[in-house]
């Protein structure tokens, strides 16, 4: 348990880091999830917008330290690359 004023207030800092990161995460898995959904109904223009609104999305969580900015291209090139593949 903390036991200074400096630790007790840390981890009531990390208690809301931890909040609103995942709250941060989740946002991005939705806007991830839509663009698979789209994907595996088939729908092209769907899944193509889906896309174009996930991008600034993860790259945001990138900037905010959510995730690593190569996790976030991993994720938008196999996306792309599924989304281009619909056809």
């Amino acid at each position: 348990m903390a036991n200074t004023a400096q630790s007790k207030k840390r981890a009531r800092q990390n208690e809301a880091r931890f909040a609103v990161n995942k709250a941060r995460r989740s946002r991005i898995r939705t806007y991830l999830r839509k663009v698979e959904e789209a994907i595996a109904s088939g729908d092209k223009d769907a899944a193509a917008a889906a896309l174009r609104a996930a991008q600034p999305e993860l790259m945001r969580g990138v900037t905010k330290g959510v995730f690593h900015k190569n996790t976030a291209a991993r994720k938008m090139s196999r996306l792309s690359a599924r989304v281009k593949a619909l056809s």
